[in-house]
């Protein structure tokens, strides 16, 4: 959120700290955590994220550091995968005017390379951030430094931060869930758990990934809501299921629409299982009555039923009872 005092946030260029004077930094950044980054990057050391003393410290965590844009590497795990352009330009604009109000969060992460070992920052939480100031050429980011020991633990705080921070759609949101499954086989009470959620949330989210894709493009889209799609997840026919996604976006359905079609979907489809039902029993009852000579009725109920056969003399019961019993 945009508020008062924003420039207090952000150094200005003519105004920088020595980075080694640790009693001009008003964040309380260790000197022994800046001097481990100033020996890791010593081409390039990331410099401390100042305020002046009438402005107040971002609600953080951790010292924030000035990052090389250029070294910030965005994350393979990353759940976020639509991004407007409208939306990333307005917020260009604002960061030209007030500057970047909330740190990205990094893991800092090592390679080895012939020159020896090279430290880069993988993107955490702050993508839509990282590429506004991509847009406007920033040199440095502010953001907060993480250390990861395992890649599981990179991809369950990007889940986390995003979710935390800004609007998932749906489907980013349950392939999400399902990456942490697949890769990482972490089941979905500990998703739940993890993410503050309850189970049923977790499934029911999960549920959506059994969309056709072009309903899950459609959902991912904001053509159609969350709602809508999972009142499709109760249509069985695929065709069925495509023709009423077709009638919600051609036609603009509400929910309550939808759950109306659906209710006439299922009336149709009980009054088709009747009449097939009743053609069957009339069949049945007619091979029975050829076979044993005499007039039979069959009635079903709700699991199981009953076959009644008329008779009109011992005798007649007898030649039934013959018909029915097995040969000797």
């Amino acid at each position: 959120m945009l508020g008062k005092g924003l420039e207090s946030l952000i150094p200005k260029k003519h105004h920088s700290a020595s980075s080694g004077d640790v009693s001009n930094d008003p964040l309380g950044v260790a000197k022994e955590v800046k001097e481990e980054l100033k020996k890791e990057e010593q081409d390039s050391p990331p410099k401390p994220f100042q305020s002046t003393p009438s402005g107040k410290a971002p609600s953080i965590e951790g010292p924030v550091f000035h990052i090389e844009v250029e070294k910030v590497t965005l994350n393979p795990y990353q759940p976020r995968t639509n991004f407007d352009e409208e939306s990333l330009k307005e917020l260009a604009a604002s960061i030209r005017e007030f500057g970047i109000l909330q740190p990205l969060v990094v893991a800092k992460m090592e390679e080895e390379t012939d020159l020896g070992t090279k430290v880069i920052y993988q993107l955490i939480a702050g993508q839509r951030r990282l590429m506004a100031a991509k847009l406007l050429g920033l040199a440095t980011v502010p953001a907060i430094i993480r250390g990861f020991s395992k890649k599981n633990e990179v991809l369950e705080m990007a889940v986390t931060e995003n979710i935390q921070r800004t609007d998932l759609n749906a489907i980013e949101t349950a392939r999400a869930y399902a990456r942490l499954s697949d890769e990482f086989g972490v089941t979905q009470r500990e998703i739940a758990q993890r993410l503050g959620k309850s189970r049923g949330v977790i499934a029911n989210t999960l549920r959506l990934l059994e969309l056709p894709s072009q309903i899950q493009e459609a959902l991912s889209q904001g053509k159609i809501n969350e709602s809508q799609a999972r009142l499709l997840l109760q249509v069985d026919d695929p065709q069925k299921q495509m023709e009423v996604f077709e009638q919600i976006t051609s036609r603009n359905l509400s929910v309550r629409e939808v759950k109306h079609k659906l209710k006439q979907l299922v009336e149709e489809k009980k009054g088709s299982i009747l009449q097939v039902d009743d053609l069957e029993l009339r069949n049945i009852e007619k091979e029975l009555s050829d076979f044993l000579g005499a007039p039979v009725k069959v009635e079903f109920s709700r699991g199981g039923g009953k076959i009644t056969i008329h008779f009109y003399s011992p005798e007649e019961a007898m030649g039934i009872v013959q018909k029915i019993k097995p040969e000797e």
